[in-house]
């Protein structure tokens, strides 16, 4: 019989994968992987400003990765060039958030645990936020998906098809701060990233339709974040870093796999 703890672990692992892996597609199809990252790092700030107020993580780590998305969208529509936008907001904002942390010697915080996750000291109300978070965001996509897909195809495209992609594009940023502060007790802020894009990359080449390769990077998320977790008891490895680790196997062996044409999608 397996511990509380392994099975709580477990359970996150598996909420925040199947949340995270069919928002990677829009992810991987719109080439938002650094857009990822610095959502990711604003959160550090936003669990920094939390512990100063009192206020739930989950919270302050959505609002600033809200606010971070917003600022990226608005100054990139005033020609400033979003890789570097995102190279100095993502960076700074980690800077910040870590500095924060340091200004709180009466809050005892282990930094490593928000940077790279602690899994296995997920808690029921930790659970009930990641499944609520990742409910929210698996209703959104399924709710927005016909619309989300035109508007990834092509701004024109959405605009004839009376959608307007930049509404399209705020749902997914707001999907994409909550998957954040939902899989920061997971996986850390520094590998977040590795959930959203790396089972949609490796789903990529076997997949047919755009539903199919969501299931399917699903699939693989599930698989990365459970096998990840039985890894890291087995070798006494971090949990965090052998999700991610486990999920770049299986994009390894997606990726060798998918050179025989026999096996890709048709």
């Amino acid at each position: 019989m397996l511990d509380d703890f392994l099975i709580r672990a477990g359970l996150a692992g598996l909420g925040t994968a199947l949340a995270a892996a069919p928002l990677g597609c829009f992810v991987v199809w719109r080439r938002m992987a650094y857009f990822g990252d610095a959502t990711a790092h604003a959160a550090i700030l936003g669990v920094a400003l939390s512990l100063a107020a009192g206020t739930p993580i989950f919270l302050g780590a959505l609002v600033m990765a809200l606010v971070m998305a917003t600022l990226v969208t608005t100054l990139s529509s005033r020609n400033v060039a979003a890789d570097t936008l995102l190279g100095v907001i993502a960076h700074s904002s980690l800077a910040f958030g870590l500095v924060a942390v340091s200004f709180l010697p009466a809050v005892r915080i282990d930094i490593v645990a928000y940077l790279f996750g602690d899994i296995l000291a997920v808690g029921r109300m930790d659970l009930a936020v990641i499944w609520g978070g990742g409910g929210l965001v698996v209703a959104l996509l399924c709710w927005r998906w016909s619309a989300l897909l035109t508007a990834t195809l092509g701004g024109d495209l959405a605009m004839a098809s009376g959608i307007n992609p930049r509404h399209e594009r705020m749902v997914l940023t707001f999907s994409l701060a909550v998957v954040v502060a939902v899989a920061i007790k997971v996986v850390g802020v520094l590998l977040i990233a590795s959930l959203l894009i790396i089972p949609a990359a490796a789903a990529r080449p076997f997949a047919r339709t755009p539903e199919g390769m969501a299931v399917l990077a699903s699939g693989l998320g599930a698989i990365s974040a459970l096998l990840g977790l039985r890894l890291a008891l087995v070798f006494d490895t971090p949990a965090g870093p052998s999700i991610a680790c486990t999920a770049a196997i299986l994009f390894a062996i997606s990726t060798i796999l998918s050179q025989f044409p026999g096996l890709r999608r048709g």
